[in-house]
């Protein structure tokens, strides 16, 4: 093993090349000493101190850098190249502490690293930091107050892009807006920004903003990076995302934001020469990981704020090495809460489990912005914005669209193929699920009737009727393939004067073609392929694109904006609830539609987009989709690499028609898909359940079953806060069934001692067994008691009939009902009515809205 000496041999060149100065420079200047002694104690001349000065009493610091006042301002503790660096970090801590420095290199002549004390862990460099990149370092001293006395409003934003902003009457604001495009901060991204300059104060330098798709993330961060650049809290910021047409697409934003305010944005990849004479460097993480550019480019201490788009994704596996490597502040922004897989037990996913990478990524992302409670410094989902008034953002009208073919892959016994029998006259079949297709499952028959179910329900422009824009979503790039060639035939035919030249009604936008970054770029800017031809001499200069449907697999899935999109098409089953997010969010955004052609002027506002559903994602998040418990889910597949498989002997290809059975249109409310309302159905439980452990008045009232107590400190402690304004009307929305539950209904559920909550038709039933097992009854109608006592509980009109004894009104509405009437007698009916009047809270039944 080489020795430390070696080691040290290659720190020195490393050192000088740093501009480190072992021996007097031009201006007789060391900048080096060696072997600094760490205490005062004078050693004798004749006393024999070994070869290792590491075990010396008192010990010696391997290597001292001096300031230019020749005072120190660094140590380096050098180790054998066969011992990690970091074994030395508290050795070295002590030495700095002692010497009143707070700046540390570890190295072994082949791994360095550099430790600020004041700012964190120790990172991984490339190289020694020169003196003046140490003084960068040390002169980065955040100041919480400072962040948190600046005034951040709707008009933050504004006055950067027009600083005559705040002096323009209400007449001259609106001209402004449309001419210069001024943006206006919405009240929950002021909301936010306030958020993190508390949390600046009271937790420190890491944020997380959990907000849904489409709430304006990237003009937040422009405020954000506003924020700290102008209260000296950053030099320069870093804006990290993880795709290229992403990456554009900030650069655009962040110029149009803070530009007119001298804040210049580059895109680091096309100015890498001069980057530094930027304020804000965008980039995606992938071109600071190749060739380990992070480290070679970059010092540590370049950026004082660094912001991550879609954070989950752009810290994930080594990535996040890189975001540990620079110091400064750190804010991360995600769509996807951590709640989803709440209940996966980590230790029992195998790493095949697509759950298993999901929970990692979410749980790590929560833990490296400093909130591993779960509680992001900021959140906004997509029901606060949907129920917001105004609304922000639109929910979808979903349409499940299933063929024969789908429908049987959707169900639990699978499609069935017959095989020809084998030499000894023996039959098989091969079976195929959801997740089999395009990948074991092909059929161009079915695909065709995708997209014909597709061009027949898609929601049109509403103001020229035009196939409304459309991004749709293909299992594979050969799938993507197959369906824009049927797309393009299929538009032809039903529209030759529009789409009859050129087939660019559908383009594939995968990573292999080439252009396709920017085939999402105008896409957005309606230009892709050129202007729309429909209907051209009705509207001129209609500001719309000529390309309708973008099919691809997975370019498009995340912080891709194109508001005016009205279709989402899902070609494909998904098993990632953040997937399924992730995708219903290209459609969220709201848009409003507008054409003047001389003294005619339309606008139309976006009334919400459709989501085509051929695989019954929606039912599956719905109602099958386990958050609890562990599930046999596919491996996580081609995404955009995925060519689709080659063929093996279990493959099947489908040449027989297969038409659409069965499309079923289901408007989504306010109350939004359970995936969306997840996310606040955990966040209370994890609060009453650290409630509990934290307040032994609550936990008592538990264990002995105190219910009014549980309720009334619940409605005390938990409800009514200004958190997240939690109520029992909200609670109800979350945990209902075809009822309303009551608090310790909810109660029971969050502490495992209900299984989940009733039904009307459950509860009637407990109903019934609690008066069988209390009241005397005849054993030989116990079928009608059930029938009637039922009825009572659960319908109304027939309550009311029995109760004014309109019989013969219930003879011709239910005959059933009126036979166990007659069945049961006077005697058994009264005895009923007297129990239910007595024992039965009816509200309880009371059908959900």
């Amino acid at each position: 093993m080489p020795s430390e000496a070696q080691a040290r041999i290659t720190i020195n060149k490393l050192l000088e090349a740093a501009g480190w100065c072992f021996t007097p420079d031009a201006n007789g200047q060391v900048s080096v000493i060696c072997e600094q002694r760490v205490t005062k104690k004078v050693y004798s001349p004749h006393e024999d101190l070994g070869a290792d000065f590491d075990k010396v009493p008192g010990g010696f610091v391997d290597y001292v850098l001096l300031n230019t006042d020749d005072k120190p301002v660094a140590v380096v503790e050098a180790k054998k190249e066969g011992i990690d660096p970091l074994t030395a970090k508290e050795q070295a801590r002590s030495y700095a502490e002692s010497l009143g420095v707070a700046h540390i290199f570890l190295s072994n002549g082949l791994v360095h690293y550099y430790w600020n004390l004041r700012q964190g862990n120790p990172v991984r460099v490339s190289r020694f930091l020169p003196l003046a990149e140490l003084g960068k370092a040390a002169q980065w001293k955040p100041d919480a107050a400072k962040l948190a006395a600046a005034v951040v409003d709707e008009n933050y934003i504004a006055v950067s892009q027009d600083p005559k902003w705040l002096g323009y009457s209400p007449e001259e604001r609106l001209l402004a807006m449309v001419n210069q495009k001024i943006r206006l901060l919405r009240d929950y991204q002021v909301a936010a920004a306030q958020a993190l300059q508390q949390a600046a104060v009271s937790k420190g330098w890491r944020f997380l903003f959990e907000m849904a798709t489409g709430t304006g993330k990237t003009l937040l961060s422009a405020a954000i990076t506003k924020l700290f650049l102008r209260t000296n809290n950053a030099t320069r910021v870093l804006f990290l995302v993880d795709r290229l047409e992403l990456e554009t697409q900030a650069w655009k934003h962040f110029n149009a934001y803070l530009g007119p305010d001298g804040i210049k944005t580059v895109i680091y990849k096309k100015q890498r020469d001069d980057w530094k004479s930027a304020d804000v460097v965008v980039t995606t993480i992938q071109s600071l990981a190749t060739r380990n550019r992070y480290l070679t480019d970059f010092a540590p201490t370049d950026f004082q704020l660094l912001i991550s788009d879609e954070a989950h994704r752009t810290i994930s596996g080594n990535h996040r090495a890189i975001f540990e490597y620079f110091v400064g502040a750190k804010l991360g922004l995600t769509a996807t809460p951590r709640d989803y897989l709440k209940g996966v037990n980590e230790q029992e996913l195998g790493q095949e489990d697509p759950r298993a990478l999901e929970k990692r990524l979410l749980l790590d992302t929560y833990h490296t912005f400093g909130c591993g409670d779960g509680k992001p410094t900021f959140r906004f989902s997509l029901l606060d914005a949907v129920r917001h008034a105004p609304p922000y953002l639109v929910n979808p009208v979903a349409l499940d669209a299933r063929t024969e073919i789908t429908t049987a892959m959707l169900s639990k016994e699978g499609f069935a193929v017959k095989q020809a029998p084998d030499e000894d006259g023996n039959e098989s079949e091969l079976v195929f699920t959801k997740r089999d297709y395009e990948k074991k499952f092909f059929s161009d028959e079915t695909n065709l009737s995708f997209v014909r179910c597709f061009l027949d329900n898609a929601w049109r422009d509403p103001i020229t009727d035009e196939v409304g824009k459309t991004i749709l979503f293909a299992v594979s790039r050969r799938h993507a393939t197959k369906l824009v060639k049927l797309l393009n035939e299929e538009a032809t035919l039903r529209w030759p004067e529009a789409y009859g030249a050129g087939s660019s009604f559908a383009v594939q936008v995968t990573s292999d073609i080439p252009g396709a970054q920017q085939m999402t770029i105008d896409f957005a800017n309606n230009n892709l392929n050129g202007k729309s031809r429909w209907k051209r001499d009705d509207f001129r200069d209609y500001n719309t694109s000529r390309t309708r449907v973008c099919v691809t697999v997975g370019m498009m899935t995340t912080g891709y904006d194109c508001e005016d999109v009205l279709n989402v098409a899902l070609a494909r089953p998904i098993f990632s609830p953040t997937d399924f997010i992730q995708i219903k969010g290209r459609g969220t955004r709201l848009f409003v539609f507008k054409h003047e052609d001389g003294v005619i002027k339309i606008e139309k506002p976006k009334a919400g987009f459709a989501l085509f559903d051929f695989f019954a994602n929606c039912e599956y998040f719905e109602k099958e989709f386990n958050y609890d418990k562990k599930l046999n889910l596919p491996k996580t597949g081609e995404g955009e690499g995925g060519g689709g498989g080659e063929s093996g002997e279990d493959d099947f290809t489908n040449t027989n028609p297969d038409p659409m059975k069965n499309v079923v249109q289901s408007p989504i409310g306010q109350d939004g898909m359970r995936v969306d309302r997840e996310m606040y159905r955990e966040r209370f439980a994890a609060q009453a359940k650290a409630a509990a452990e934290s307040h032994a008045v609550l936990r008592q009232a538990l264990e002995s079953e105190d219910w009014t107590g549980v309720e009334e400190f619940v409605k005390k402690t938990l409800l009514d806060k200004p958190d997240d304004f939690w109520n029992l009307d909200k609670l109800r929305d979350l945990y209902r069934t075809d009822r309303e539950p009551t608090l310790r209904e909810i109660i029971q559920v969050i502490f495992g001692l209900s299984p989940g909550i009733a039904t009307r038709e459950q509860l009637a039933a407990e109903e019934f067994e609690r008066f069988l097992a209390t009241e005397n009854v005849d054993s030989t109608k116990v079928r009608e008691l059930r029938q009637i006592f039922m009825a009572l509980l659960l319908d109304n009109r027939v309550r009311e009939d029995i109760e004014a004894g309109q019989f013969g009104k219930i003879m011709s509405v239910d005959m059933g009902v009126y036979q166990g009437l007659k069945q049961l007698g006077r005697t058994g009916l009264q005895q009923l009515m007297a129990y239910v009047g007595k024992h039965v809270r009816l509200a309880d039944f009371k059908r959900a809205a």
